[in-house]
């Protein structure tokens, strides 16, 4: 068993985190493919990028902090419905874009997975409603004219 760590040692292995690369495959049937670290308490966290995809086929692609989806990234749902944008937490939070099966989309702020804020929603005849959007409603848009 190695000695015990002096305060110096302690400090200068606090400021190191070293960061993997490998393949996880969770009892679930989940796959993560990228970089991890490893914890204070020892446990293995998806820490930097990666590629995370359930069993059930949804996929996220990007930045991950703490174990949990933190900056930068891309979310495919199996029904082709997409996010692309900020994540804080695990959740859409900032500027992200929102495309749904049909090819409809939203472009414009998130907060905690929902819409708020000045953004454009483009339908599916590719007409453009720009507004405040306030999670499901948004009152008051107004049509963009393409001219």
């Amino acid at each position: 068993m190695p000695a015990k760590a002096g305060k110096k040692d302690k400090d200068r292995d606090d400021s190191q985190t070293s960061v993997l690369s490998g393949v996880y495959m969770f009892p679930n049937g989940d796959k993560y493919d990228g970089e991890y670290s490893r914890s204070e308490e020892g446990v293995l966290e998806r820490s930097g990028y990666g590629q995370h995809t359930t069993a059930e086929g949804t996929v996220y692609e990007g930045n991950w902090t703490n174990d949990k989806m933190n900056g930068q990234g891309k979310l495919t749902h199996p029904s082709g419905a997409v996010y692309e944008g900020d994540f804080v937490n695990n959740m859409f939070h900032g500027r992200g874009k929102y495309t749904w099966p049909d090819g409809s989309f939203y472009e414009g702020p998130f907060v905690d997975n929902r819409m708020e804020g000045e953004g454009e929603f483009n339908d599916t005849d590719n007409q453009v409603w720009t507004g405040t959007f306030r999670y499901k409603a948004a009152p008051g848009l107004k049509f963009k004219l393409g001219l």
